[in-house]
């Protein structure tokens, strides 16, 4: 059974300190989460943040952790997530100079190898966050291709994101199916829609996507988790995770991962 919950990137205004932190860990236990990540929070003593961990009992599936704690803290970021139980080390994306230039992008995926195959080594696994900027061409080539042929399938991971993937010009769904088995723990769910020639941030279950075939795809190849993130949204955040949630729950049933 996939694990249902939230990424708290989704909250990020509300988890900039440890009471915001606390109530957002409140939300999650009322709603029934069944895991989080966490990205976007703000700088708060990590003792602290454990403690919160621990007293709401929220499982933490991901993390999306800052590209220079990855290089320069590495360690650290692993004994931290070991002591959050969090099996991934997530990025968001990429240095800025790498999305741009091919010799900024080969010593970008150069380093990320070698981190990558630490945090394995660790016991861990990391993993990366894409968006659409993966799938624009460069030198002839997407970013994304590249990314996933000089890179190890056992120690580099994607988290996939079905509104980026959508964005990027592909299925979402065959995307995650036919290029990404074996490689995902986890999975952004979040709808597409369209305002005259605007993309939209839609709840789920409020857009264009087919989602009941990427859960199936999520199904099919082994993903963990699947966490909802909601990069804008047009109301009261809280809300539109709740109202995502209960339509996550309904697919999950819908594709019969759960009764």
């Amino acid at each position: 059974m996939i694990k249902l919950g939230g990424q708290l990137y989704t909250l990020r205004k509300f988890t900039q300190d440890l009471p915001g932190i606390e109530n957002v860990f409140k939300f999650c236990q009322e709603e029934g989460f069944e895991t989080v990540q966490i990205s976007g929070f703000g700088q708060v003593p990590f003792p602290d943040l454990l403690a919160l961990i621990k007293k709401y009992q929220i499982d933490v599936c991901c993390t999306h952790s800052p590209w220079e704690r990855l290089v320069n803290d590495l360690p650290a970021l692993i004994e931290e997530h070991k002591q959050m139980n969090c099996p991934v080390i997530g990025i968001g994306i990429m240095p800025k100079e790498a999305q741009s230039d091919i010799h900024e992008l080969f010593l970008f995926v150069k380093e990320a190898n070698r981190i990558a195959a630490e945090i394995k080594k660790a016991g861990l696994q990391f993993a990366y966050h894409h968006h659409n900027i993966e799938f624009q061409l460069l030198e002839g080539r997407r970013v994304m291709d590249y990314l996933l042929q000089n890179t190890d399938p056992e120690t580099f991971h994607f988290i996939p994101d079905t509104y980026w993937l959508q964005m990027g010009g592909v299925n979402p769904a065959d995307f995650i199916r036919y290029h990404l088995a074996g490689r995902v723990d986890v999975c952004h769910f979040k709808d597409f829609a369209v305002n005259g020639f605007t993309p939209i941030f839609a709840e789920v279950g409020e857009g264009n996507l087919n989602l009941f075939d990427c859960f199936k795809a999520c199904q099919e190849i082994g993903v963990s988790s699947i966490v909802i993130e909601q990069d804008i949204c047009p109301r009261d955040p809280f809300d539109c995770l709740h109202y995502s949630f209960n339509n996550l729950n309904r697919l999950a049933i819908a594709c019969g991962d759960r009764e």
